[in-house]
This record gives structure tokens, sequence and C-alpha cells, in this order.
């Protein structure tokens, strides 16, 4: 088939070279503009856009492809497929129905859960045990059309949103090309998704990485994972914020009031709503990631030294804290 790819970060990037090392054309790829990068903010092409020129592959720059120049620069390339992982914009009408086969998108999580944005991510803040990739043709709901093939992958105890992301990502891709050959040879059986199950996957923002110490610390431990690598999750000591990296809660340790500090022997430890969690490695305010216990040293902590108990945003996490 001919197969016009859309696609933007890096995640996307090993769906792109299944494809073109499979029996589909790759016409085209459509992928974000250019967004600003690092301090300096300079313009930089997406993975996606640095991959296609690699390969050669024509590059359509557009995060609006219903939009008459966009729709038609896909209509002159008459694709059979558009194949779509992790693109980022919204598909609208008319270029949603321009593929003879519909855009056919490759969406990390089991579908109907965690529809949106982010399911990684939320599946790990959820404590589920298994998650996976399911392959759907794109509707004009939010990830709510028929499903043509899924994968399962179990989520790992320590895993972060960045380790079981770039496992999909890797494994992935195989799925989307079965979905596109089966579609080809004509077997494909595209399913209604059940109405039970549904759950939505918003995109996170800062605040979803902010700790509240009151919470259980299974809860905050998977919070945090959830987080890393982005958005990131943080507290803050004295008003200044603290980024943090994963935890580990501790069933043994002396028990600590939410937020209490504690370096000892055997590490660093934080209060919570029910037993402490060792940090790992944290970055203080203006300054580089460190070891826990390198900062503690330097922070010469006392009893008396905690980490604010600060109002959280509400409505973040009231599934995960009855998932413990």
């Amino acid at each position: 088939m001919r197969v016009v790819f859309a696609g933007t970060p890096a995640v996307a990037v090993p769906s792109l070279h299944a494809i073109l090392a499979s029996d589909h054309e790759v016409v085209a790829v459509l992928t974000r503009p250019p967004a600003p990068v690092g301090r300096k903010r300079v313009l930089t092409p997406s993975p996606v856009h640095e991959a296609a020129d690699a390969a050669g592959i024509p590059v359509i720059t557009s995060d609006k492809p219903h939009e008459p120049g966009t729709y038609e620069r896909l209509r002159a390339l008459a694709p059979d497929a558009c194949a779509v992982v992790a693109y980022g914009a919204l598909l609208r009408e008319p270029a949603l129905s321009l593929p003879t086969h519909g855009w056919i998108n490759l969406h990390f999580s089991l579908l109907p859960a965690w529809r949106g944005a982010a399911p990684v991510q939320h599946a790990i803040m959820a404590g589920d045990d298994v998650t996976g990739a399911s392959t759907f043709r794109i509707e004009a709901g939010l990830d709510t059309g028929p499903v043509i093939g899924t994968m399962t992958e179990t989520v790992r105890p320590w895993d972060t949103s960045g380790d079981l992301l770039d496992r999909l990502a890797e494994s992935g891709p195989a799925l989307l090309v079965s979905s596109l050959d089966a579609l080809a040879d004509g077997s494909a059986q595209p399913q209604p998704q059940p109405p039970d199950g549904v759950s939505h996957a918003p995109r996170l923002t800062a605040e979803h990485g902010h700790v509240d110490w009151r919470r259980p610390a299974a809860a905050i431990d998977r919070q945090i994972r959830g987080c890393t690598p982005a958005p990131g999750a943080w507290t803050t000591r004295e008003g200044h914020r603290v980024k943090l990296g994963p935890v580990r809660p501790v069933q043994n340790a002396t028990a600590l009031v939410p937020g209490q500090l504690a370096a000892t022997a055997d590490g660093v430890f934080v209060g919570t709503g029910t037993v402490p969690v060792r940090l790992d490695r944290i970055a203080p305010p203006g300054k580089s990631w460190m070891a826990a216990a390198d900062w503690a040293r330097g922070a010469r902590l006392g009893e008396a030294d905690r980490f604010d108990i600060a109002d959280v945003a509400a409505g973040h996490h009231s599934r995960q804290d009855t998932q413990i």
C-alpha cells in the first residue's frame, strides 16, 4: 500500500523504520512543525522529521492536515492508508476520510483503557500490572475507533513511563505493520470498542508531578515513576522547588511524619501517609541531578528538616489512591 506516516517524537521513529522495511511504500511523512528546543529556544525539526530526511522521504510539516494547503498535498499523494504514531495533532475532515483504509493509529494502551495523550503515564500512575498497544482506525471521537489488533506488555515494578514507553516503541511497530498487512490483503476485521472499561489519559502538566507527602507511599511511588522523565516529579523545601527521581517504599524504616526527612546509613528517607520512601536522585534548586545521599550530606539534615506540605491541585490522584 501507499502509506503516509504521521508522527512527531522519538518514540514514533521505530514505527517509521518498520514500515520502511516492510512491503508498503512510504510516500511521505507528516509531522508537526519545528519546535523551540533548549534554553536558547532554537527551532528544531522533530525526531520523525530528521529520520525521514535521513531516509530520503518527503516531509510535510503541519499540525492542521485538514487545512487546504496540507490537505491538497496529502490528496495528491493518493495514500491507501495513513499510519499514525504520536503525531500530536487533531485529525478532522476532509483529511480524515482521505485514505482508502483510513488513518491507522498505534496507541500505547489496551483500548478502551487510557484513551488520550498520556496512556503510558496514566497506566503506571494507576498501578496497572499489564498494558500494551492497540491499532485502530481513527474516527471523530477521541481514540474511539474500531480496533484492528492488540499486543500486551507487563508493567514492571520499577518501570518509569520512559522505560515502558521505550519498550512499547520497540515492540509496537510489528503490530502496526501487521495491521497494515491485514488491511492490504483484506483479512483485517476491525472490532468496535466495548462500552465498558473506558478510562481517559489526558496530557500531564507540571502540576501532576507535584508530590503531596500525605498520600500513601505506594501512590507517591507510582506518581513519580509515571511522571519520569516528563513532566517530572517535584516537591518544595522552604518554598524552593526540588526535582525528584523515582523512590522506593520501605516497610521496615523508622516511622516519619509526612514530608519529614531523615538521612541514615541506609539512605535518605521521606515520610508519607503510610511508610517512608527512600530517595534515589534529586535536583536541588538551580543544581544538576545528584545522589540523594550526596545532597543530604551537603544539606546537613536534622530532625526538623522536611519537604513542604503544600496544597496540591485536587482531582489528579483520586483513582490512583484507591489502588495501593
